[in-house]
């Protein structure tokens, strides 16, 4: 393929690279770097609504200042670009993404996460997405971390037999824990949950990039094969001695132990445990592992590790929890909601989270 085959466009490009912030890590730049060193892209636009993030944004990766926007349907009428990258809050994800994907000249898009603010949300962008092939793909870039990418391989090896129960304690169901949940699925082969059930507390306000997490969670979930997993958060949250704990029909397998990041370890039953470390020569970039990964199966015509699909399975159990919880009982999948029960329940006043403290003006 010829040097330059894609081009490549990039919506929302704050903040500040050298002080980000929770507007959004500046993960513009850090996919922009990505794309920047691969031979078959090549960075034609931007857009942002904010024109000093745009111009920022265009002076540091050299694009054309013609080609720099506030608006971006103009960035897709004018520039045409073959493939997008996304990284603006949630709440708008899915209307940016239908709009790429109606474009006409997308091939791909790649979006960060979570997918949405909403389950229709989700659903419309995988939809259309499918509806007019155009890949879509979500940053789930952890599927790369070397530590998780070789948990998954020894299960995959039969390390601990099969997977019959899966814990997990992240610090959130939404933000961080699509990551979480999205690494129980990749283990566990990607398969969409049959039930969820779960409960959640939400007495002081936290948001992350203007969407609500709660405090604390708990929830239970089954998977069509019938491996479960179990999720805590928040106070009490770790209720094993590992960030992810893997129990199969001949062993255990842990990630990150005792708060050591980076190191996985694993036994069977009866044995002792035998530990991994990854060591720092190993370490990878994620996020450049996913990008790579997005652009050569847009090349290939393979299922990305990040695709719409597996994304769905894991938001679905995402909103799945807050839904029980809003429920006070069991529910079946698919969800029949198109709204986000935890952001519903705080509009209509069943949670009263008292507001965060202002941040200060020094």
């Amino acid at each position: 393929m010829d040097s330059h085959a894609h081009d490549v466009a990039l919506i929302g490009t704050g903040s500040d690279p050298d002080d980000p912030d929770f507007s959004g890590f500046a993960m513009a730049y850090h996919h922009a770097e990505v794309y920047q060193r691969l031979e078959n892209c090549e960075l034609v636009a931007c857009a942002d609504i904010v024109p000093e993030n745009a111009a920022a944004f265009a002076e540091t990766f050299d694009i054309d200042e013609g080609h720099t926007y506030e608006d971006y349907q103009r960035l897709l009428t004018e520039a045409e670009p073959d493939v997008v990258s996304i990284c603006v809050p949630p709440a708008i994800h899915a209307d940016i993404v239908v709009d790429c994907a109606r474009a006409g000249s997308v091939d791909a898009i790649h979006c960060e996460k979570p997918m949405d603010l909403t389950w229709g949300g989700a659903q419309r962008m995988a939809q259309i997405c499918w509806r007019r092939d155009v890949q879509l793909t979500f940053n789930h870039q952890r599927r790369f971390k070397p530590s998780w990418a070789e948990a998954r391989d020894l299960v995959d090896s039969g390390k601990i037999g099969d997977v019959e129960r899966v814990e997990l304690a992240p610090p959130n169901i939404y933000d961080w824990g699509t990551h979480a949940i999205d690494f129980v699925g990749f283990v566990t082969g990607d398969r969409p949950a049959e039930w969820v059930i779960g409960q959640i507390d939400y007495r002081e306000e936290q948001q992350w990039f203007g969407a609500h997490n709660e405090n604390q969670a708990f929830g239970l979930w089954e998977y069509d094969d019938g491996v479960q997993a179990v999720i805590s958060t928040g106070v009490g949250g770790s209720f094993v001695p590992a960030l992810f704990r893997f129990v199969g029909t001949e062993g255990t397998l842990d990630v990150d132990p005792d708060g050591e990041s980076e190191t996985i370890r694993w036994r069977q039953y009866g044995e002792d445990w035998e530990y991994r470390a990854i060591e720092e020569g190993e370490w990878t970039e994620p996020i450049g592992d996913a990008i790579e990964h997005v652009v050569d199966c847009l090349e290939t015509g393979a299922e990305p590790e990040l695709s719409a699909r597996k994304a769905l399975n894991t938001t679905e159990i995402i909103f799945g929890i807050w839904e029980s919880a809003r429920r006070r009982g069991r529910v079946d999948c698919p969800l029949e909601i198109d709204d986000n029960p935890l952001h519903a329940m705080v509009e209509s006043g069943a949670l009263v989270p008292e507001p965060e403290p202002e941040s200060s003006s020094e």
